[in-house]
C-alpha cells in the first residue's frame, strides 16, 4: 500500500505537500528524471518547444512555469535563432538553486514564483511552457485562468506532461513500472521515504487528454490540442491565449 502521505492532497495542503517534496529531493531531481525514463525526457521537452511557434518572437520573453532545474527554460533558451529571454518560474526554490549552475551565461532569469499566482503583469508573455507542473498545482483551474493572463493575445501556451496510456497492453506495462519500480528506484536514489510514491498517485488522478484540454478553453484557450508521445506515457497539450 502507498504510504498515507504520498496520497495527493487539496488545496492549500497540496501546495504545501508538492512544495515540501521538490525542494527535499532537489539535490537527486535530476539524476532520477534521466534515470527513470531512459532519457526520454529530452525528446518530449525537444517535441514540446518544437510546438510553441518561438519563432515568430525571436527576440520575445517567454515563461517556463513550475521551471524545476530549468531543463525546460534551457531548452528554448538554447535554439538556434533565439534571441530573447527565458523567465523561469517556480515555488520550489531549492529547485532554482540547485538548477543554477546549469544556466552558464544562458539568458535565463530564475523567478522564486507560484503558478497559481503568478508574480507578472497581464499580457507580459510571448508564449509559456510548463513541464511536468500542472498535475501538481492543486487547483487546475486557476492555474490555467493564470497562464492566460500573462500571455499575450494570440501567444501559445505548451504544456507536457504524464498520462495513462490509451492502449491497455502499454497501460499494464505502464502502471507496473511506476507502481513497483519507480519507487523503489527513487526511494533509493533519492532517500526519500514517499515522494517517488506520490507521482504514480498524483498521475492517476490527473485528467485524461481530452479532459485538461476542455479545462484549458474553459480558461480562456482556443484552437487547443494534444498529441501522445511515446505510446501515450506522456501528452503535449497546446492552446492559443
Amino acid at each position: 500500500m502507498p504510504d498515507p502521505q504520498a496520497k495527493p492532497s487539496r488545496g492549500s495542503d497540496r501546495e504545501h505537500q508538492v512544495q515540501t517534496i521538490f525542494s527535499e529531493i532537489a539535490p537527486r531531481y535530476d539524476l532520477l528524471n534521466h534515470v527513470l525514463s531512459a532519457n526520454i525526457d529530452r525528446a518530449w521537452r525537444r517535441k514540446a518547444v518544437n510546438r510553441l511557434g518561438w519563432e515568430s518572437h525571436r527576440d520575445g520573453v517567454f515563461l517556463d512555469a513550475c521551471a524545476g532545474t530549468f531543463d525546460l527554460s534551457l531548452e528554448l533558451a538554447g535554439r538556434e535563432g533565439f534571441s530573447g529571454r527565458v523567465v523561469a518560474s517556480d515555488f520550489a526554490q531549492p529547485m532554482l538553486v540547485v538548477g543554477r549552475p546549469k544556466l552558464k551565461g544562458a539568458d535565463v532569469t530564475p523567478v522564486c514564483g507560484d503558478s497559481l499566482r503568478l508574480p507578472f503583469p497581464d499580457r507580459t508573455f510571448h508564449g509559456a511552457t510548463v513541464g511536468f507542473g500542472v498535475r501538481n498545482l492543486s487547483d487546475l483551474d486557476t492555474g490555467f485562468r493564470e497562464f492566460h493572463r500573462v500571455l499575450r493575445p494570440g501567444a501559445k501556451l505548451v504544456v507536457l506532461e504524464f498520462t495513462v496510456p490509451p492502449n491497455p497492453l502499454m497501460r499494464g506495462l505502464y502502471m507496473f513500472y511506476f507502481n513497483r519500480i519507480l519507487p523503489l528506484v527513487g526511494r533509493i536514489v533519492s532517500g526519500h521515504p514517499w515522494a517517488y510514491t506520490y507521482l504514480p498517485e498524483s498521475v492517476k488522478e490527473f485528467p485524461g487528454p481530452k479532459d485538461l484540454a476542455a479545462m484549458m478553453e474553459q480558461a480562456g484557450f482556443r484552437d487547443s490540442g494534444w498529441t501522445l508521445v511515446t505510446g501515450g506515457i506522456a501528452a503535449i497539450h497546446w492552446g492559443v491565449a
